[in-house]
């Protein structure tokens, strides 16, 4: 694989330090966190951990115990008692789960304050390092993956610092019981600041190395001074604990962690990137030009980034680039002044080719980077607000799988073991969830979590969440792309299946006139139907959800005949979906129940993505009723989650105007800081990682789409985007894929890994193909054009 050079399509940069924490430029290792700022005068780097979050009482809560009235809420709700469920809960306020918090903030004050002369700062993408520098004055941190330590490096001109560890960052609790402590050491010292949460045994404790390299280093209490350095290098640690921390133990830990030799900086660097740049370099984007050339990165052959040393196979078909892609209006091209733009002045050209190049690189590196040992939150992996939106929780019922939904075609396995990681470690809280609620053997999912606890107890009655069954598949789901893409079946993801299968087992006992089972209560997050409450019947995710999971549950376990075979036939027993009098999916497939268009969530529409239950190609007739309810679907309150996952819909179904348009309303929103963090509100409002996460899915589900047994190309692209280049998506069959794309020809890569028989599809308009032979370890060269 050639190196991804670190040029502009590979990181960001900005004239002037970050104002404001929401555009301090960010690096993690995903369990460590750091926003860094990068003023000259005052350095500061915010500090987060996965695991902070503050008690609230929640850590004690419980599923509420419901499952006894279970039948009657089932009867009542199929006697035509439509807001029967309203009831059905034991009387709780709605509880949040444990909020996430920042950590600290490491502030190095400069004597003189600087004068920012030629400042700069920026972030290379490729290795993770965050650099500001000016006349006199250089700053770099990283979080480090090989070490799990924050490393900041500052070198100048006989520096004099004031360092401490500042705990009052925005909104923090008045009452915390803070404890600082710094000591002289033969580096130059060590800080320590232990926060301990107000009524709790539980604290969090942070712990920095100060290694100064000439000068003279004194106690100013809390912190030290350093005065007329060469250099200084920061190791800093938070831990979340209860009791005391072994202080003396921290310490020597960051020692043990420090390389000998002359350029420790250096070598620690060099560890962490070893990590860090193979998994960031495994694809890339290139939009505009011809497609070819450039700093595209990937998987390139001797001739720099063209196909041409590669053998062709002529005549395997004929490709017409959709009509719409040849527009004289297109952007054709992104010229490379564009590309050299300051992330802050590039988002104030919404229509530019190069700020989706951007946006795509910078989400797949704060993806990347904040998942690790949980995935990401709703804020990523970063805060600078003790105040943080939803609690800064995993909210399953949607934005987590958006977030992580390119996991899978763009290489990033490290996010999908780190969605497992969550899954797993919360299982036995699943299986209380079912017996509580549902009395019922097997799992239910909680729809939020802070990542210590998986029960559901976060439930109200305008937002009935624990009514919500849908939710293993949905989170299972992308553990099952992860196993297609990689060849194998993880038996982790094969023993909660069949839980999720338990589960079905015992609660589809109740069946329409027809024979049809029913599923009751069900719930569709977080949508009501327009004459009825929340609680219903039948809604379209849970149908998608309970067939898939019984039929994914029956392929894992196919050794196990009987098991198997009870699944399917349950699975069968399962009622359609309905098209309502619009000519729409129904939301509700239940008779009488009738559709909420205006709404943020889009989850009558999961038979559609991620799942493929309903398609162009195999279902045309739901797939023109699916199209239908996307048309009719408002954006109620433009939440950044909406639009992308509307566009993630479109594109499976083939519309790439739509997609274009959903990508408008959040390029063209004010949704990105300069940081390329998002917001979950148009203007900026409310720092969320939605849109900088989801974006690089939308953006390869237009490009490329695959199953076990079907590859489709350019199936959305948008008039805007003619040309382009996508190198190293990984598909559903096993293979890699590099594809490039301009009016007139398409060519693709294709590298089996394994030997496979699949159904090519091309863009709407464009002629059939034959199904694919491909064969293990022999790359295929497919070159489409127009005639």
């Amino acid at each position: 694989m050639t190196a991804v050079p670190p040029g502009p399509r590979h990181g960001t940069w900005e004239p002037a330090p970050a104002a404001r924490w929401e555009d301090a430029f960010l690096s993690g290792n995903g369990r460590h966190g750091a926003m860094v700022f990068g003023d000259p005068g005052d350095d500061r780097v915010i500090v987060n951990h996965h695991t902070l979050v503050r008690p609230n009482g929640s850590e004690r809560a419980r599923p509420p115990r419901l499952a006894h009235e279970l039948t009657s809420l089932q009867d009542r709700l199929l006697a035509g008692e439509l807001t029967a469920a309203e009831g059905f809960t034991d009387g709780r306020e709605l509880q949040w789960v444990q909020p996430f918090h920042p950590a600290f903030q490491v502030r190095l004050r400069r004597a003189d304050g600087g004068d920012g002369r030629g400042y700069r700062r920026s972030v290379d993408f490729t290795t993770g390092v965050v650099e500001a520098v000016c006349e006199g004055w250089r700053s770099r941190v990283f979080v480090s993956r090989a070490d799990d330590v924050i490393v900041q490096y500052v070198t100048g001109d006989r520096l004099t610092l004031d360092i401490d560890l500042d705990p009052w960052l925005p909104n923090a609790p008045g009452d915390l019981g803070i404890g600082h402590g710094a000591v002289l050491s033969a580096e130059g010292a060590s800080l320590s600041l232990r926060v301990r949460y107000p009524g709790s045994d539980r604290a969090c404790t942070g712990t920095a190395l100060v290694v100064v390299t000439g000068g003279r280093t004194t106690l100013t209490p809390p912190g030290v001074r350093v005065e007329r350095a060469r250099s200084v290098l920061l190791l800093t640690r938070v831990r979340r604990h209860t009791g005391e921390l072994d202080a003396v133990a921290e310490r020597q830990g960051l020692r043990d962690v420090l390389p000998g030799g002359a350029e420790p900086y250096a070598c620690l660097r060099d560890r962490h990137v070893a990590l860090h740049r193979p998994a960031y370099e495994r694809v890339s984007l290139e939009l505009g030009g011809d497609g070819g050339g450039g700093d595209g990165g990937g998987r390139a052959d001797e001739n720099e980034g063209s196909f041409s040393a590669l053998p062709r196979v002529e005549n395997e078909g004929s490709f017409q680039v959709p009509p719409h892609a040849q527009t004289e209006n297109s952007l054709c091209a992104t010229p490379q002044n564009e590309r050299s733009l300051p992330g802050s002045e590039l988002l104030r050209r919404p229509h530019s080719p190069a700020l989706l190049e951007r946006l795509f690189a910078a989400g797949r590196y704060h993806l990347l980077s904040s998942s690790g040992l949980l995935p990401p939150r709703l804020v990523g992996l970063w805060t600078g607000d003790w105040n943080t939106a939803w609690a800064g929780a995993f909210t399953n019922d949607a934005n987590l799988n958006l977030q992580t939904s390119s996991a899978a075609a763009a290489a990033l396995p490290e996010v999908t073991e780190a969605h497992a990681a969550l899954i797993h470690g919360q299982l036995a809280d699943w299986q209380d969830n079912a017996r509580a609620i549902f009395g019922a053997r097997g799992v239910v999912a909680p729809p939020h979590s802070d990542g210590e606890s998986g029960l559901t107890y976060h439930f109200s009655r305008e937002y009935p969440l624990h009514l919500w069954t849908a939710g293993a598949d949905w989170l299972l789901k992308p553990l099952v792309d992860h196993d297609e893409t990689h060849g194998g079946r993880d038996p982790r993801t094969a023993s909660a299946l069949a839980e999720v299968a338990l589960f079905y087992e015992d609660f589809l006992t109740r069946t329409d006139a027809d024979g049809h089972l029913v599923v009751v209560p069900s719930y569709s997050p977080e949508n009501r139907p327009a004459n009825a409450s929340w609680g219903a019947l039948n809604a379209a995710m849970d149908l998608s959800a309970a067939r898939h999971a019984l039929l994914t549950a029956a392929a894992y376990h196919a050794d196990q005949p009987e098991r198997a075979d009870r699944w399917r036939a349950l699975a069968d027993r399962l009622p359609p979906h309905r098209v309502n009098a619009d000519g729409a999916l129904a939301e509700w497939a239940w008779p009488g129940l009738d559709d909420t268009y205006d709404h943020r969530h889009l989850s009558h529409l999961y038979g559609v993505w991620p799942l493929e239950e309903i398609n162009p190609y195999d279902t045309p007739a739901l797939a023109v009723a699916a199209h239908r309810a996307l048309e009719l679907r408002g954006a109620e309150n433009d939440s950044a989650h909406g639009h992308l996952h509307h566009a993630l819909v479109a594109a499976r179904l083939r519309d790439g105007e739509r997609v274009a348009h959903a990508l408008g309303q959040v390029l063209g929103g004010d949704f990105f800081h300069a940081s390329l963090m998002s917001a979950h509100y148009p203007k900026r409002d409310v720092y969320n990682a939605d849109a900088a996460h989801t974006l690089p899915a939308v953006l390869i589900e237009m490009l490329v789409q695959s199953t076990p047994d079907r590859l489709v190309l350019l199936p959305a692209l948008p008039a805007a985007l003619p040309a382009g280049r996508l190198r190293g998506v990984r598909t559903r069959f096993g293979a890699e894929l590099d594809l490039t794309w301009n009016p007139h020809e398409v060519t693709a890569v294709i590298r089996p890994t394994r030997t496979c028989r699949v159904e090519l599809r091309t863009s709407p308009g464009a002629e059939s193909f034959p199904s694919l032979d491909l064969v293990a370890g022999e790359d295929r060269v497919l070159t489409l054009r127009t005639w």
